[in-house]
C-alpha cells in the first residue's frame, strides 16, 4: 500500500511516560491521538511532553488515566470514578478519525524471566500475564492497518496457566485478521544496542499486518521488514556507557550524612543543573560495597567475578539471600546492562564506573542509558522516575522502528 507520505494516526496502550511515542513522535511521520496510561506520575510525565515538546496544547485530552482491564468503559466512556474521574472514552476521542497504528505492550514483569525466578509460582497468577486482553480489545474496536506489540524476551517462554503466551498472541492476532511473522524468536527478538542504544535491551518486536490491507503479501513484507528494513538502522559502532553518562556532573560521598527539605543525602552536591540528576541515598555500608568493586573491577582484579562471588558478598556484608546476584558495576567501554523495571526499588545492579562516587546510577543516568533526550522531563518522585524509565521502551531505537514501519507501509 502506498500512503502518500501523509502523517498517520497511532494510538499508545500501556504508554508509561511514552518511549515508544517518542520514538513516533521524533520521525515527524505520526500523529498521537491518544495514549493509556493508569499510573498518574507517567501520566503526567507524558502530558507534559506531548505539550510542552510535541505542540499537543490538548495533550490533557490525549492522555487517557485509566485501567485497559474495564475495556468497554475505556472505549466506551467511564463516569465520577473515584480514582480515574470522568472521559468520554477512545470512541469518542477517535470519531471521525483513521486510527493507522496501535502500538504498546503490557507490562512485562509478569513475562520476564527475572520476575519468574522471584516469584514462588513463577507468576503463574500474575494478573499481567493477562492484561494483553485489553490490548486485543481495542484493536478489535479500532481495526487499525497494523499493530505493534512490544515486550520482554521471557515472553517467547512464558506459559501461565500451561499456555505459551506466544502462541496465544498469534492466534488472537489471527482471529482479528493480523498476520505476525512465523517465527518470533528468529526473527522479533532484537537487541536495541545494536541500534545505538547504550544498553543491552534485548525485546520481541512483534508487528502485525491487517490482510485485508495487505492482501496476500502480509508475509512477505513482514520478512522484508525483519530482514531488510529494520535493520537498515543499526549501527555500525556500539555507544557506551562513557558516551551516554561520562560528561554528567559527578557527585562524591559527603563527609557526613545531611538532609535538605526532610530529605537524606549521603553525596555531594545534592543539587545538579541537570534535569533528574541527583543520587539516591544510600548508606555506609552500600557506599564501601560500591567503592570495593568499583576499584576491583575497574582495576582488574576481579576478586568478585562470578555470579556466585556476587551473591556470597551480599550475604556476608546484609546478612541477606538472594538467587539473583545484587552488585554489578557499569563498564566504561561497553553497553549498560539492561535496566530494568524493577530498578526503583533495587539500585544494586547498576553502580556507577568511577569508585570515587561510589553510588547507584541517578535518574538523569538511567534515562541517558535508554536513550532518553536531555529534555524529557521526569516527573513524581525519585521512585516514579526509576520506575517508569526502567518499564520505558528506549526512544533512539523506537524511532528507526517507527522510520522502519513507515517504509514497509509504503510497499
Amino acid at each position: 500500500m502506498k500512503i502518500n507520505n501523509k502523517k498517520l494516526n497511532l494510538i499508545d496502550l500501556f504508554a508509561g511516560c511514552g518511549g515508544l511515542t517518542d520514538g513516533f513522535e521524533q520521525t515527524n511521520k505520526y500523529k498521537t491521538v491518544a495514549c493509556v496510561e493508569w499510573e498518574t506520575a507517567p501520566c503526567e510525565t507524558l502530558i507534559k511532553r506531548l505539550r510542552g515538546k510535541w505542540g499537543y496544547l490538548d495533550a490533557e485530552n490525549r492522555v487517557l488515566k485509566f485501567d485497559i482491564r474495564r475495556t468497554k468503559e475505556l472505549i466506551d466512556g467511564w463516569r465520577e470514578d473515584r480514582i480515574y474521574g470522568t472521559n468520554s472514552g477512545l470512541k469518542k476521542l477517535t470519531l471521525g478519525k483513521k486510527i493507522h497504528l496501535i502500538i504498546g505492550g503490557p507490562p512485562c514483569q509478569a513475562y520476564s524471566i527475572a520476575g519468574r525466578i522471584r516469584d514462588k509460582h513463577g507468576m503463574l497468577y500474575d494478573y499481567r500475564n493477562y492484561l494483553f486482553e485489553g490490548y486485543l480489545a481495542v484493536v478489535k474496536e479500532l481495526n487499525p492497518y497494523l499493530i505493534v506489540f512490544e515486550n520482554v524476551p521471557g515472553m517467547l517462554t512464558a506459559k501461565p496457566g500451561g499456555v505459551s503466551v506466544t502462541e496465544r498472541i498469534k492466534k488472537d492476532f489471527d482471529r482479528l485478521g493480523y498476520e505476525t511473522i512465523n517465527d518470533l524468536r528468529k526473527y522479533a527478538l532484537i537487541n536495541c544496542a545494536e541500534y545505538g542504544v547504550p544498553q543491552n535491551r534485548k525485546r520481541v518486536i512483534l508487528v502485525g499486518l491487517h490482510r485485508k490491507i495487505f492482501k496476500n503479501n502480509s508475509q512477505k513484507l513482514l520478512l522484508k521488514f525483519y530482514n531488510e528494513i529494520l535493520p537498515e538502522y543499526k549501527t555500525k559502532k556500539v555507544s557506551t556507557v562513557r558516551n551516554a553518562i561520562g560528561d554528567l556532573p559527578k557527585f562524591m560521598v559527603a563527609s557526613k550524612n545531611y538532609s535538605v527539605k526532610g530529605r537524606n543525602y549521603s553525596h555531594r552536591p545534592y543539587k545538579s543543573k541537570v534535569l533528574n540528576h541527583t543520587p539516591r541515598y544510600h548508606n555506609e555500608r552500600d557506599i564501601n560495597i560500591f567503592k570495593e568493586l568499583a576499584i576491583d573491577f575497574g582495576k582488574g582484579r576481579e576478586i568478585y567475578k562470578s555470579a556466585e562471588d556476587l551473591k556470597r558478598l551480599y550475604k556476608e556484608r546484609t546478612g541477606k539471600s538472594s538467587n539473583l546476584h545484587k552488585y554489578h558495576v557499569l563498564n566504561w567501554n561497553k553497553p549498560s546492562n539492561t535496566i530494568p523495571a524493577h530498578l526503583h526499588k533495587d539500585g544494586l545492579r547498576h553502580i556507577h564506573p568511577d569508585f570515587k562516587q561510589a553510588r547507584s546510577i541517578t535518574v538523569r543516568e538511567a534515562a541517558r542509558l535508554q536513550s532518553f533526550d536531555d529534555d524529557f522531563v521526569f516527573l513524581g518522585s525519585q521512585t516514579d522516575q526509576y520506575k517508569m524509565i526502567g518499564n520505558a521502551v528506549p526512544p533512539l531505537f523506537t524511532k528507526f522502528l517507527a522510520e522502519g514501519v513507515y517504509k514497509l507501509l509504503n510497499f
